[in-house]
């Protein structure tokens, strides 16, 4: 491994057993825990330190590569505004500051819905008439070295304004209120909150969630303003350890919704908005891996419940029902089409707009709403082979429009209103603002394509690629980086990433895996990677880069494999099945000692997670299949053939803590692995905070793949 001659710190060894299921394991490496003890963290500095040294050839490099983002970014720019009440809602970015800025100003007038532009954003002067600065986090994080905004909500009049920070990372939010009319704090404050608190639509009170010790948000609370947090009223206690709580207003603002789940189960409580006091009352009862969303409608004059869900139906339809009484008969509107992966209808007063998979990509749809009910169901077409799009900013119950985000791999993020017409050629899909990327950026100088590799029992696992059309000659090997995450059902839907072109322009490919565990595919494949078919996450990646090398798109040492949190297992799983295929691994904030996480109820989220890995804390046969591919506890005796990896950490993340991967970098190491562990001090799951540190974040590791891909060689 290149880089400077000082030695690797070697982690002491301590006994410690842990035993279930009669099954005895030796942790030795279990004491780097407690990160209370100054030990573990001279450790976790002497790592970095390490780290440092071995990559400090990389240091011209790392700076170019920041200086690359930054030039590419235009630093100083303002988000497309969106109208919610009397205002346009909108943020700001400046020059030389690492934190948004959220602005308004006053709507012309009641039939403005053409969202101002602005032809030159000046950090000196108001981008918009009548501009009101509501919260700027560059002056609010001064003296801190972490800071994040969890909540921002604006009252319905739009004079008071609730918000919560973190400064430290660890995702515990202090909740406070401001008058946005005379300036100033209201006295209200709550410490200890999780992030997505909102205000009742009459201004009146604040509904906020607060979690337990594992970090679990499990109570939602009524806090009316101007008094003391004392005095705030339990709405809903959640006593089951296997869901989490939030709180939301429908668009109608007919109804607050105490929203409830589990990986597999849902349940949803909602109160009038007239009578915020009330009681919740339940939609449906939660029925064991029945899932469901809710949405308020007006349909023919009647007041009506729209609810996605799975009952009986595996990747969801949509029905009505009375909002006076859920439990009664459904009407069925978007039956289940099996493939089809129904994830969500929005309701506003005039149509309904769905969202959906097919085909690994997503889907917009419109649904008319008549004087007699439903019209017909009209999909938004694009003509990109590979595209991400979907519903952005919609708050108004009476627009005109309906805000969409757009992009691919070529295409920059991009925010469209469509505007419904009788057809669809007399509808319009008007560009309102194509992200802007600095230095002459030609999408038609790069392709992007779809490839479908064969995993081991015969599955067709979908590749989505992007290079830059002159340095990469299909069929000819090249640097290639392959990206994978595949649980929880979350998808990697394709985007342009600014940082990314740093690779591109080098010559490297960029691959995403759509391995099972993710959503790309509908349900069953979210089904076939999680619980005790989980090994299909891992060897449908490992499917993926041998079809990369039989394809010619690149060979095993210029190739390098990227994942993160849940991803990050997927890459300590990977590195022990088939190490000889990858020349680096980089794993971000890694889920790599699993099974002991799994086995601790009294750790974050544990109990919450029984659903997506198994209990095997009360199941020998899941603890025995977790035990088989967790990476720490198969970490081989000689591990001297594993490629180069770098594991990145925070040492606050609350998510997965940092512990998971200095054990496992310990342990690597004792074998013989190349390894290279780097902990943020100040920071939580999403690592660092300000827009200026994440790029120098994300500079260290593209710096690092590049070194390893042999592609970065200018510096």
């Amino acid at each position: 491994m290149p880089g400077l001659d000082i030695a690797a710190p070697a982690a002491k060894r301590v006994p410690f057993t842990r035993t279930h299921h009669g099954d005895s394991v030796q942790d030795p490496y279990e004491w780097l825990r407690d990160k209370e003890d100054p030990e573990v963290i001279a450790h976790l500095e002497a790592e970095n330190a390490y780290t440092e040294a071995q990559t400090a050839h990389l240091e011209q490099l790392r700076e170019r590569i920041f200086e690359e983002i930054r030039s590419r970014t235009q630093e100083t720019d303002l988000s497309v505004p969106v109208r919610e009440g009397r205002w346009w809602y909108y943020s700001r970015s400046f020059e030389g500051r690492q934190y948004g800025v959220q602005c308004r100003a006053p709507i012309a007038s009641d039939d403005d819905w053409t969202p101002p532009t602005v032809a030159d954003v000046d950090a000196g002067t108001p981008a918009l008439p009548g501009e009101q600065v509501l919260f700027d986090a560059n002056a609010e994080a001064e003296g801190h070295e972490f800071f994040r905004l969890g909540t921002f909500d604006v009252s319905a009049d739009g004079t008071m304004l609730l918000y919560a920070v973190d400064t430290i990372g660890d995702e515990r939010y202090t909740l406070r209120v401001r008058d946005l009319v005379n300036g100033g704090e209201l006295g209200d404050e709550v410490p200890n909150t999780s992030a997505g608190a909102v205000l009742s639509p009459d201004g009146r009170y604040a509904f906020y969630a607060t979690v337990d010790d594992a970090w679990r948000p499990d109570t939602i609370w009524r806090h009316e303003l101007g008094t003391d947090a004392s005095a705030d009223v339990v709405v809903h206690h959640e006593k089951d350890e296997r869901f989490w709580v939030g709180i939301g207003v429908s668009r109608s603002r007919g109804y607050l919704e105490v929203g409830i789940g589990s990986s597999i189960t849902s349940e949803s409580r909602l109160i009038p908005a007239d009578d915020p006091t009330a009681a919740p009352t339940v939609v449906w009862p939660r029925r064991e891996g029945v899932e469901y969303s809710v949405e308020h409608a007006i349909v023919a004059g009647d007041d009506r419940l729209l609810i996605v869900h799975n009952d009986g139906a595996e990747d969801f339809e949509l029905v009505d029902v009375a909002a006076s009484d859920p439990a009664g008969p459904r009407r069925i509107i978007l039956p289940h089409r099996p493939g089809v992966r129904l994830e969500s209808a929005d309701a506003f007063a005039s149509r309904v707009i769905v969202e959906y998979r097919r085909e690994a990509l997503t889907r917009v749809a419109v649904l008319p709403l008549t004087g007699d009910g439903y019209g017909q169901l009209r999909e938004l077409e694009f003509d990109e082979p590979l595209y991400t799009v979907g519903t952005s900013g919609n708050p108004e119950w009476e627009q005109p429009t309906v805000r969409l985000g757009y992009g691919s791999l070529v295409t920059p993020s991009t925010v469209y209103d469509w505007t419904p017409g009788a057809d669809a050629v007399s509808s319009e899909l008007r560009l309102l603002k194509r992200q802007p990327i600095l230095g002459g950026y030609d999408p038609d100088a790069y392709e992007q394509r779809r490839e479908w590799a064969r995993s081991d029992d015969g599955t067709l696992v979908p590749i989505s690629l992007v290079y830059r059309k002159d340095l990469v000659q299909p069929g000819t090997p090249a640097p290639l980086e392959l990206y994978g995450y595949g649980s929880y059902e979350h998808s990697i839907d394709p985007s342009v990433s600014i940082a990314r072109l740093s690779l591109l322009d080098r010559g490297v490919v960029f691959a995403i895996a759509h391995v099972r565990g993710g959503g790309e595919l509908g349900r069953r494949w979210y089904e076939d990677g999680k619980l005790t078919r989980k090994r299909n996450t891992f060897t449908d990646f490992v499917a993926c880069a041998k079809h990369l090398v039989e394809r010619g798109w690149t060979i095993p040492d210029r190739m390098v494999a990227e994942g993160g949190s849940a991803g990050g297992l997927l890459m300590g799983a990977v590195a022990n099945l088939a190490p000889q295929l990858f020349a680096g691994i980089l794993a971000a904030v890694p889920f790599v000692d699993a099974l002991t996480s799994i086995l601790d109820p009294d750790l974050p989220l544990t109990v919450i997670e029984w659903d997506e890995w198994g209990d095997p804390l009360h199941d020998p046969s899941v603890y025995e299949y977790m035990k088989s591919y967790t990476p720490y506890e198969n970490v081989p005796q000689d591990a001297r053939a594993y490629p180069r990896i770098l594991a990145v950490t925070s040492l606050n993340d609350t998510r997965v803590l940092y512990v998971e991967p200095a054990k496992w970098v310990a342990r690597l190491r004792e074998a013989g692995a190349p390894v290279l562990l780097k902990t943020e001090m100040s920071a939580g799951h999403g690592g660092v905070s300000g827009r200026y540190n994440s790029w120098r974040e994300r500079a260290f590791e593209l710096a690092w793949l590049l070194d390893v891909l042999r592609a970065g060689q200018e510096q």
